[in-house]
């Protein structure tokens, strides 16, 4: 396995980044934007045009609108850079099909069946797999109880979802002391 930090020279080529930012709307809704920039330290041809370093090779948005319960009530995409003009752009209005998914609720599966392979885009469709952790995370506090759990008397959404917030370990004991379980013990097993 090579080192976090290699001792040897490196040289960068490539760059993806990632930008999720959510807003709260005055009548009660939120609005996600979510974008995916590529570029490259070094000139590429990109459908026999030469693309420079620097600029661009995919920059693509997401635009979503979301209620309180994570369900999604307007989508829509713009490419505004990508290797091969009106063809990469030409998927119409697919990210619509997002429209009555909740982010919580199956969300990543669902954009697989909807939007995955021709019938939309791979990075656009890539970018959506994001969506719920960042989203939850703009929430978490405020929109989402995350202390008391729900009115059904479910624990707060997040317990049991990784592994620090295991309800049998030690975070769950120190800072959700209510929620906390005591760890299950193995059965023995008898050796024959």
């Amino acid at each position: 396995m090579p080192a976090a930090h290699p001792s040897v020279t490196r040289r960068p080529l490539h760059r993806r980044a990632l930008d999720v930012q959510v807003f709260a709307r005055d009548d009660g809704l939120f609005d996600v934007e979510a974008s995916l920039t590529d570029t490259k330290t070094h000139d590429v041809p990109l459908a026999g045009v030469p693309r420079k370093a620097g600029q661009p090779i995919h920059e693509m948005h997401l635009h979503l609108t979301v209620d309180a319960t994570l369900t999604i009530t307007a989508a829509s995409s713009d490419t505004r850079w990508m290797p091969y003009p009106n063809a990469c752009d030409q998927h119409g209005n697919a990210y619509a099909r997002l429209v009555g998914l909740n982010l919580m609720k199956g969300f990543r599966q669902a954009v697989g069946e909807r939007l995955g392979s021709t019938r939309g885009c791979t990075h656009l469709t890539e970018l959506c797999q994001i969506l719920p952790t960042a989203v939850i995370q703009a929430m978490a506090g405020s929109v989402i109880d995350t202390r008391e759990g729900d009115a059904a008397g479910n624990p707060p959404f997040q317990l049991d979802r990784c592994h620090a917030l295991k309800r049998d370990g030690a975070t769950v004991a120190k800072f959700y002391p209510r929620w906390h379980q005591q760890p299950v013990a193995e059965p023995a097993t008898s050796e024959s």
